[in-house]
């Protein structure tokens, strides 16, 4: 009965342990976190920049598996926020932790969810190397000929705990099998959710800064809502040639919302307002600040047919960006021209 115990236990939900450069920057980490939480929202925060996540129930709703869910999120952060993210997968977290120290070429790897594939993975590999072992404890167990993973796992579990004391001995002979029976705990859903575009060059052509405040308001309200969040206020910031900054704030007119066409109005408003002349613009950023639970947020009435329709829509894209992946479907403004 304890070994099918183990077993289960050993199999677990599908996890994603997430790391990144140790320097990383605390707002790129607080992005990352964001896109994670678009996939699923059980995630947990290790600051200051690693992450884990259970993917068990977003499986069917991305029709991806759990590696392939890993990719996803990695290109994602590689291409928004040029943030490199070494990212494992396995049955538990001391797996997936273990797996994310050795990234493979595309920075992801996917360990099995079987007791083969898992012990495989483990038991080769020094004791050392063991997630949550510490110094003392491998020193012990090196002294009494336990130099692998394996060694540790094919040990009883009470001469496990007689070396190393009660708990600390449960705790190492179980993360020896892949059983971690610790869970992800989410975090409270962020207060913000910010998004950026830097132009390759600076411009002076309202256009093309037009173009990317339509795409980050397309990129956020595709958050918003994927985290089920809606906005009350919104932050413009554009930066200069010359590295200066002009930030301005507008409170949603209607209320909390994460659609698109609201977030875009209020985003072109702002910048129509800042009356900007020749100046030479190297990046805009849109902050959707104070958010709140979408299904607290009442939603006014609409008479309008044309945003109606255009709700619709949104709703039928953002069904196609989740099957296919963000940006499948959207704006044609926010697309570059083919060359």
């Amino acid at each position: 009965m304890d070994e099918q115990h183990d077993q289960a236990a050993g199999a677990g939900s599908p996890i994603l342990h997430l790391r990144c450069p140790r320097d990383v920057d605390p707002e790129l980490y607080r992005l990352l976190l964001g896109l994670v939480a678009d996939v699923t929202p059980v995630v947990q925060a290790l600051p200051p920049s690693a992450a884990v996540a259970d993917v068990s129930g977003s499986l069917r709703f991305f029709d991806r598996g759990p590696a392939e869910l890993a990719r996803l999120i990695r290109a994602q952060a590689q291409a928004l926020y040029g943030l490199p993210v070494a990212i494992g997968v396995g049955p538990s977290w001391t797996v997936a932790a273990m797996a994310s120290r050795e990234p493979g070429r595309d920075g992801v790897r996917a360990v099995g969810s079987g007791p083969e594939a898992v012990a495989a993975f483990l038991h080769p590999r020094p004791v050392g190397e063991l997630h949550g072992i510490g110094r003392a404890q491998e020193r012990t167990l090196t002294a009494y000929g336990v130099d692998t993973i394996g060694a540790l796992a094919n040990l009883p579990e009470a001469t496990v705990q007689r070396v190393l004391g009660g708990r600390p001995g449960r705790l190492l002979s179980e993360r020896a099998r892949g059983i971690d029976r610790r869970r992800v705990v989410p975090a409270e859903l962020p207060h913000s959710a910010t998004a950026q575009r830097r132009f390759p060059t600076d411009t002076l052509a309202p256009e093309v800064v037009r173009s990317a405040l339509l795409s980050l308001a397309v990129e956020l309200g595709e958050r918003l809502r994927g985290r089920r969040q809606a906005a009350k206020a919104v932050t413009l910031t554009v930066t200069f040639a010359d590295r200066t900054q002009l930030h301005r704030g507008r409170r949603l007119p209607g209320g909390p919302s994460a659609h698109t066409d609201d977030l875009r109005d209020a985003a072109y408003e702002m910048y129509r307002a800042l009356g900007l002349q020749r100046a030479r613009v190297r990046a805009v950023a849109l902050c959707c600040e104070q958010l709140v639970d979408a299904a607290a947020a009442c939603e006014q009435l609409s008479f309008d047919a044309d945003r109606e329709h255009r709700l619709r829509a949104e709703r039928a894209v953002d069904t196609l960006n989740a099957r296919f992946g963000s940006g499948t479907a959207g704006p044609a403004a926010t697309y570059r021209r083919a060359g």
